[in-house]
């Protein structure tokens, strides 16, 4: 007996009609702003536990995770906790764990940023210095969720960039966790582990507690709460980015099988209602046989109705004259995931300018790029390509400029801040300058 085929709404696009841009806008829209009620909630939680530190941290991991941990010492994993997790997990999962560690810190130790110098003729050393963040913070969905591939992408690349401490959260609701998460974060060489979660779990990596030290930078995935939370202390610590839904854009020529196609539409669709799927191809015929395949698929996933709420609220068929104009739709999306689908993938790439991680050619599904292929799958989304880049190395580095005036470099360069200082009425800046120009001088 037959799968019945699933009755989705796919919205269909013409890249050459008149209303195609503004049709286009509509579709891409997204609001991230949570609403004043979240906000207020996570404005609270953030006062009282930089004010009250481990104790209010204690209550609402109580309340929120129905913790009967009576500290928050009780709330940290012991290493032995950790190492028993990698132990008990079956043996393909610990090698796929520790092959996919492993290509992800080879990819990433291509990224590692060094410190240079160059001296001027005069004497004068300039350059600059790198050196990695003291402690970061990274947010890890807890609970029946289990996402250790997320541990991986983040703490491999901090640990690459010399970070001494990597500390972990992750919520234990009801004392539930994740072996295989746990076991991530053995293999990934996390430092710590506190099961605690939420804006709380935010609050104090940003401001520290009496048991949770205060990070540098916070990185890693959360709800709505978590997000907001982690937009309210920007600028008290770093972030790596406030994510909108994941998405994926495939360019197609119309020749890759088109259930190849539609499940790689669907491997951003069942990530949750408003992740965003969309084709675009010069091919008519194909987007047809695409949306066939997806009718005809989407009943056997396990998560369909998730796909199918993403895939009629904002997926897409879109057709396009060639490949050039399916580039021109693409930069205008910058998708967080794109792929091309195409027979010369190399001759459509430089005309892509706007992309988080780029897939190349019909046998590079995206899904390889969650787990192990090596680059970071931490993306800029919500059209942010256009101007930032994925998580990496970078990310967990710090530079300082070095600035080393020989005698004679000083008289050249105290001249110089002179004239500009005194042109804009900062005496003080151009007297200090001038002193080493005098004495020079004698």
């Amino acid at each position: 007996m037959s799968t019945p085929e699933a009755a989705v709404s796919l919205r269909r696009l013409d890249a050459d009609a008149v209303d195609f841009p503004a049709r286009f806008a509509e579709l891409l829209a997204w609001e991230s702003v949570s609403d004043p009620a979240v906000q207020s909630a996570v404005a609270d939680i953030l006062q009282q536990v930089r004010s009250r530190g481990d104790a209010a941290l204690l209550e609402f991991t109580q309340r929120f995770d129905r913790s009967p941990a009576a500290t928050v010492a009780e709330l940290e994993l012991p290493r032995a906790r950790i190492e028993a997790a990698l132990a008990a997990i079956p043996a393909d999962q610990r090698d796929a764990l520790e092959q996919a560690t492993a290509r992800i810190r080879s990819y990433h130790e291509h990224q590692r940023q060094t410190s240079w110098r160059y001296t001027e003729a005069d004497g004068t050393v300039l350059g600059q210095q790198i050196t990695p963040l003291d402690r970061v913070g990274l947010y890890v969905p807890g609970g029946k969720a289990s996402y250790p591939s997320s541990v991986l992408m983040n703490a491999v690349p901090a640990k690459v960039a010399g970070v001494p401490e990597v500390i972990m959260v992750v919520p234990a609701p009801g004392g539930e966790l994740s072996d295989l998460v746990l076991a991530a974060a053995a293999v990934a060489g996390v430092d710590r582990v506190f099961t605690i979660g939420g804006a709380q779990a935010v609050a104090a990596l940003a401001y520290g507690t009496e048991s949770v030290p205060k990070v540098d930078k916070i990185v890693g995935p959360g709800n709505i709460y978590v997000a907001t939370a982690k937009r309210m202390v920007f600028g008290e610590v770093g972030l790596d980015m406030v994510a909108g839904p994941s998405e994926i854009m495939v360019v197609c020529d119309g020749q890759t099988p088109a259930d190849w196609i539609a499940m790689d539409l669907f491997s951003q669709a069942e990530h949750d209602e408003d992740a965003q799927s969309v084709l675009v191809s010069p091919d008519a015929g194909f987007l047809d046989a695409v949306e066939a395949s997806i009718r005809r698929l989407l009943p056997t996933l396990e998560r369909r109705d998730i796909a199918g709420a993403s895939l009629s609220r904002r997926g897409a068929l879109i057709k396009v004259r060639d490949l050039a104009h399916a580039a021109e739709v693409c930069n205008r999306m910058a998708p967080e995931h794109l792929e091309l689908s195409v027979a010369n993938p190399d001759a459509l790439l430089p005309l892509i300018r706007h992309a988080g991680a780029i897939f190349m050619g019909r046998h590079t599904p995206e899904a390889i790029g969650d787990y192990c292929a090596g680059p970071n799958h931490v993306l800029p989304t919500s059209g942010t390509a256009r101007f930032s880049s994925p998580l990496g190395v970078y990310d967990f580095q710090k530079r300082s400029s070095i600035i080393h005036c020989s005698p004679a470099g000083a008289v050249t360069l105290g001249r110089l801040a002179s004239v500009l200082a005194r042109g804009e009425s900062l005496t003080a800046h151009a007297r200090s300058a001038e002193l080493r120009v005098e004495a020079e001088r004698g």
